[in-house]
């Protein structure tokens, strides 16, 4: 269930975009971030209860591919799924589709290591591997 994916809407706001009234390149990262929460919301957990468990996700590597522009007023989904996962680490793919245009604005990925409550990665609990591999439609998304 790692490839199923979450669709988070978003709408650019004013402040996240340049003298241009183009996104703001440092944005996407936050739009990514974004994205990469309601994903867990959607498999019934949050980075919030994984954190009260002591396991972290910090980013360790970003890739961002610009092939479009956004601009200010407009919504954007963002696209995002697990492409990959490791004894110790987990990649996220998203996709930015610009929803004026139609057309795909934006394609990444994030590495996060896995981290224990002493801050070393660790390998992913089960308990993790459990969640992540969750059927969004057997769980109602968090809030």
């Amino acid at each position: 269930m790692l490839d199923v994916k979450t669709l988070e809407r978003i709408r650019v706001r004013y402040g996240e975009t340049d003298q241009m009234g183009h996104a703001y390149y440092a944005n996407y990262l936050f739009w990514f971030e974004q994205a990469r929460g309601a994903w867990c919301r959607d498999r019934g957990f949050t980075y919030k209860s994984l954190e009260a468990e002591g396991i972290f996700l910090p980013v360790v590597e970003v890739h961002v591919n610009y092939r479009g522009e956004i601009k200010y007023d407009e919504w954007i989904t963002v696209e995002v799924w697990v492409s990959e996962l490791r004894r110790a680490a987990i990649r996220f793919d998203y996709r930015i589709l610009n929803e004026e245009t139609g057309k795909v604005t934006t394609e990444g990925y994030t590495w996060h290591v896995v981290m224990g409550s002493e801050r070393k990665a660790i390998s992913i609990p089960e308990s993790m591997k459990l969640l992540l591999g969750r059927n969004p439609s057997d769980y109602d998304s968090v809030e």
